[in-house]
């Protein structure tokens, strides 16, 4: 598997780009958010790469963090959404957004996306519920603080052993804008002080 290519930008094409990596001519596709951040043609990049290998071709995306890579294969996992689907995702939405979404179950926001009917919406939206925050948070991904942040905090105090009525008390401690980590570790210290 090629996980990760250090080279050269030869050429750029949205969503193609060409990187030559020692004499060796990759042809990338990449999401609209990684291919905005990307050098001018000439210059060095590193990006952490996923290989899709299919009866009749293999496939090589980019991307320009590791919170994006995980969510590209969050979203290629689920059935019926290809990896054309999952890079339209990424380029109409930043991660972060997308976790949101996915939190507050806010379909709107994925049908603006061209190719994202409310169907297809809705099947995502369900098949990411509670995995896209956690494969986030291992991916190094930060987790958008606020309500879904509070609800993330609640499901990991409960799972924790913690009773409903305990977890929503030390939430309640956390102050509003913490991250789903650091909420976390201020409710686990509020509990054992209790």
């Amino acid at each position: 598997m090629i996980g990760r290519l250090v080279g050269t930008i030869i050429e750029k094409r949205p969503p193609s780009l060409l990187l030559d990596v020692a004499g060796v001519g990759y042809e990338i596709d990449a999401p609209m958010s990684t291919f905005y951040g990307l050098p001018p043609v000439g210059e060095r990049v590193t990006l952490l790469t996923h290989l899709a290998v299919r009866e009749d071709a293999h496939q090589l995306f980019g991307f320009a963090t590791a919170a994006e890579r995980t969510a590209f294969r969050a979203l290629i996992r689920i059935s019926g959404v290809g990896s054309r689907t999952a890079l339209s995702v990424l380029s109409g939405l930043s991660v972060e957004e997308l976790a949101q979404a996915v939190t507050r179950q806010q379909s709107a926001l994925l049908t603006r996306i061209p190719g994202i009917g409310t169907k297809t919406a809705e099947r995502l939206l369900l098949e990411l519920k509670g995995k896209l925050g956690a494969a986030l948070e291992g991916a190094g991904g930060a987790v958008v603080a606020g309500g879904d942040a509070l609800t993330d905090i609640l499901r990991a105090l409960t799972a924790l052993g913690y009773s409903e009525r305990e977890a929503q008390a030390a939430a309640k401690l956390v102050p509003p804008g913490t991250g789903v980590s650091d909420g976390i570790r201020l409710a686990l210290k509020s509990l054992a002080k209790g």
